[in-house]
């Protein structure tokens, strides 16, 4: 008799929802979204967003700038640009992940002529970034004294209750409802960052699929046992 054939999920990418009402905060998010609230009165033209991979750094900065009417900004940009023509594009704007291209000389030289333009007009511009500008390698000095002077909203790597409602949103955007059990049996063996639970769900999400099953502890534990062995 020949088996039935494993079924196997389309590679379908989640559209994020970007309102605050769908930002999840938590004592590791609080001070960034304070600063986002903050403004306009920010005590520089620039504020930077710092966080680790998937941690919420791309939706608040979504959230700003529908807040302001920001334009998106590719850092690619910086190289394919002149300052004016950047500064051209809003009143406010927002650069979603600089720090590749911390170090290249081209972009960091928009960037800095990007500030002078922003500091003279009283305007507002946000970044963000995986690593904090203390951390970064300047090329330019000027540039990374304006940097380093400028204010930084950090994420935090999250505490149980942060990452379990991080867990419990990813879920349910996936239609994979789930009970406290699944989220209490996930937290205590699984990497503490949100990229972990990123990975967890969408193994989870293929699991439930391809088998046809509801989401359940011994489902869970399947998925995190293949996910342990693959990291071997």
């Amino acid at each position: 008799m020949k088996a039935a054939a494993q079924q196997i999920p389309l590679d379908l990418s989640m559209r994020p929802a970007l309102g605050m009402e769908d930002y999840l905060i938590g004592p590791s998010n609080a001070d960034a979204v304070a600063w986002i609230d903050r403004w306009p009165e920010w005590p520089a033209p620039l504020l930077v967003i710092s966080g680790p991979a998937a941690s919420g750094k791309t939706h608040l900065a979504a959230v700003w700038g529908e807040k302001t009417e920001a334009a998106h900004i590719n850092p690619e940009m910086l190289t394919q640009n002149t300052a004016e023509e950047l500064a051209e594009k809003g009143d406010t704007l927002f650069i979603d992940g600089i720090d590749l291209w911390i170090g290249d000389r081209e972009a960091e030289t928009t960037l800095f002529h990007l500030y002078n333009i922003f500091k003279e007009e009283q305007r507002t511009f946000l970044v963000t970034s995986r690593m904090n500008p203390t951390q970064s390698d300047f090329v330019l000095a000027d540039l990374a004294s304006r940097f380093r002077a400028a204010p930084v909203a950090t994420i935090k790597a999250p505490d149980d209750i942060l990452l379990g409602s991080v867990l419990i949103k990813l879920l349910t955007d996936r239609q994979l409802p789930v009970g406290n059990e699944i989220i209490a049996y996930i937290l205590p063996r699984m990497e503490r960052s949100f990229v972990a639970a990123r990975d967890i769900v969408d193994n989870i999400d293929k699991a439930a699929y391809s088998r046809k099953k509801g989401v359940s502890v011994p489902l869970v534990r399947q998925v995190l046992a293949d996910m342990q062995t693959d990291e071997y």
